[in-house]
């Protein structure tokens, strides 16, 4: 893929982005550092092997004006590792996302094949997994009450899930796409299992490194998320100091405007630890202004009787 072209891909999906905020994935704003939410080819690009752990509370401190229901949180929790023999690459994630009357769990498995191309790479990969939803009728706000589509008391189900999705890297910018829900797994809560039905999600995600300095370098990177009927554009620049701490800005299409820090901590800058805070631009009086996330993320020491020699450098350390 030349520059040329990256550049024309990354032109068409901000063009073609329109609407916002009606797709079932939970958002983080902390998504560059999690590419293996977007797409599961994602998993063990890395060359290391990873933990992290995202926490979002958005809204902080909003109430309904009736009745029950909290702001809506977000967690997800992701390990992946490279399988260097297999040319490939294992992860797995857990997503827990709550709104309102809807608890979302999701459970996946990654696997990833990485394709070397010169000195780039090309990975291919799948994921399958669960998704688990609970709904509570009490918190619902309904005209009719004996509308049959509204489930009484707290009821859960699970149903299988499927993606897939791809991912190149060079050493000065990256590009991916992760296609979600491919089973369209649907939830007969109620009467009409069609109303509570998995829609396809398709993640576009990119990111350019400028090296101001030896020092300092810049991060610019995109995330375009869609169900094919809505579509929302993230757009963020980040700024790495020494590979030791970062800081920078990220806006989020007719939604929020938001502010990220980021510190690495240990000799080796392995264990990282990082904040957001969201500031809502649109529709403020129906929401909370603010909205936080806390992401930590810790790389296991390299086995010393590895047959790969892992070279750290910054930018593949995100």
């Amino acid at each position: 893929m030349s520059k040329k072209s990256f550049y024309t891909a990354l032109a068409i999906t901000f063009f073609a982005a329109f609407s916002v905020q009606a797709q079932q994935d939970a958002l983080f704003t902390h998504y560059m550092f999690n590419n293996m939410y977007l797409t599961p080819a994602f998993a063990g690009v890395d060359g290391v092997t990873r933990i992290s752990a995202v926490h979002r509370s958005q809204w902080l401190g909003y109430q309904p004006s009736f009745g029950e229901g909290n702001a809506p949180v977000s967690q997800l929790v992701s390990f992946n590792t490279p399988i260097f023999k297999l040319h490939s690459g294992f992860g797995t994630y857990i997503m827990n996302d709550i709104s309102g009357p809807l608890n979302s769990l999701e459970a996946q498995v990654n696997y990833a094949y990485h394709l070397g191309i010169k000195d780039n790479k090309l990975s291919i990969g799948i994921k399958v997994g669960m998704f688990s939803q609970t709904v509570n009728g009490r918190i619902y706000r309904y005209v009719d009450g004996g509308d049959p589509n509204i489930t009484e008391g707290k009821e859960s189900q699970i149903k299988p899930d499927l993606g897939f999705g791809l991912f190149y890297r060079s050493e000065k910018y990256y590009a991916g796409v992760g296609f979600n829900h491919l089973l369209k797994s649907e939830f007969d809560f109620g009467a009409d299992a069609t109303r509570a039905a998995l829609e396809n999600h398709v993640n576009f995600t990119g990111g350019y490194y400028y090296d101001m300095s030896f020092d300092l370098t810049f991060l610019f990177t995109t995330w375009v998320k869609t169900d094919l009927n809505e579509t929302s554009v993230d757009l963020s620049g980040l700024a790495f100091y020494k590979n030791t701490m970062w800081g920078g800005l990220s806006f989020r299409q007719s939604e929020a405007v938001s502010i990220l820090l980021g510190y690495s901590l240990l000799k080796d800058k392995s264990l990282r630890l990082g904040y957001s805070m969201d500031y809502v631009v649109k529709d403020q009086a129906a929401k909370q202004p603010t909205s936080h996330e806390v992401m930590i993320s810790y790389d296991l020491p390299v086995s010393p009787g590895t047959s790969k020699k892992i070279v750290r450098t910054p930018r593949y350390r995100h």
